[in-house]
């Protein structure tokens, strides 16, 4: 059986950083709840799929804006989760540090958009930091981490191990993982142990275009996907990890839901359902840490999946 992981990045954007206090409250609308003329398509609406198909989902949710706007919104986000039964993570997007009302760290003057770029000792206390956020908020259990943008290192392992969390889902070898120090130079695909923390990679795969692309619902076509779920099982693979985001339903305006991704995850969640004897979708409470020692190479799809994929994208890029 294969285990199947559909996380979502929850996270909130003022587009921009100037006159974000007057930008935050109908960011946090637009990014969290979604609201359209059709209804909401947020984090809301994602919750209620997955618990109308019985499944688990993955929560990254960032919570470092709070050291700007206060703890009620996180709370807020937290409690939608949680009382939704569904699994709340830790994701850190270190955007947010320079804009703290109280310093999270000494000397931090500008941005540093990717936690790659802080120490080992300033990783350690931003997820030390984060976590707090999070307990305050409300939080169960926090036992697995994203870093923001896929952007980690091996530091950030050490500093995940020693705030105590087992298992991190930063490593996506379409972006930063090749040179995250883990595995130099081999991609890494299935579950390995480093520095004392469980890597559960990003899934990615070869479209037959000559690079890597990983599984996410904006960028992947639900044929593609479920080709690729089925490769993965038939070749006795650990793990197949989905990525989504809170506002991933949305257009770009965030005006009016995607109909094309709408349908993507619809469709993934009933497959889900209809194949529960080939397919465990689960979360990180529980799970036992794995590790692989020999990596396979990324899966492939054949070009003609690819080729349906692009034709999809560029009529629903027309709806955009």
């Amino acid at each position: 059986m294969l285990k199947v992981f559909f996380t979502v990045d929850v996270e909130i954007w003022c587009d921009g950083w100037s006159g974000i206090d007057e930008k935050f409250p109908d960011a946090f609308r637009r990014y969290i709840h979604g609201p359209t003329p059709k209804g909401d398509f947020g984090l809301g609406y994602q919750i209620d799929v997955l618990n109308d198909h019985g499944l688990p989902g993955v929560f990254f949710v960032e919570p470092l804006f709070s050291s700007r706007f206060g703890i009620g919104p996180l709370e807020e986000i937290v409690g939608l989760v949680q009382g939704g039964g569904q699994e709340v993570q830790l994701h850190l997007h270190t955007e947010w540090v320079d804009e703290a009302m109280e310093p999270l760290l000494e000397d931090v003057d500008g941005k540093r958009q990717h936690l790659r770029y802080f120490s080992l000792e300033e990783q350690g206390t931003l997820i030390a930091k984060g976590l707090d956020f999070m307990r305050r908020a409300g939080s169960a259990e926090i036992n697995a981490f994203r870093a923001g943008s896929f952007a980690f290192n091996r530091e950030t392992l050490k500093a995940l191990s020693g705030n105590g969390i087992a298992f991190d889902s930063s490593y996506n070898a379409s972006l930063f993982g090749l040179d995250s120090g883990v595995m130099t130079g081999i991609p890494v695909v299935e579950p390995v142990q480093c520095e004392g923390v469980c890597e559960y990679p990003m899934t990615v795969f070869s479209d037959g275009t000559g690079s890597l692309r990983h599984a996410q619902l904006t960028a992947c076509s639900f044929s593609e996907i479920e080709g690729l779920l089925w490769k993965a099982l038939e070749e006795g693979r650990n793990s197949f990890v989905i990525l989504s985001h809170s506002f991933e339903l949305l257009n770009r305006a965030k005006d009016r839901p995607d109909e094309t991704v709408v349908g993507r995850f619809r469709k993934l969640c009933s497959f889900l359902d209809k194949n529960r004897d080939s397919f465990l979708a689960c979360g990180f409470h529980g799970l036992e840490p794995v590790g692989v020692s020999e990596q396979p190479p990324p899966l492939a799809s054949p070009l003609w999946r690819t080729g349906v994929r692009m034709m999809e994208q560029a009529l629903r890029g027309r709806y955009q």
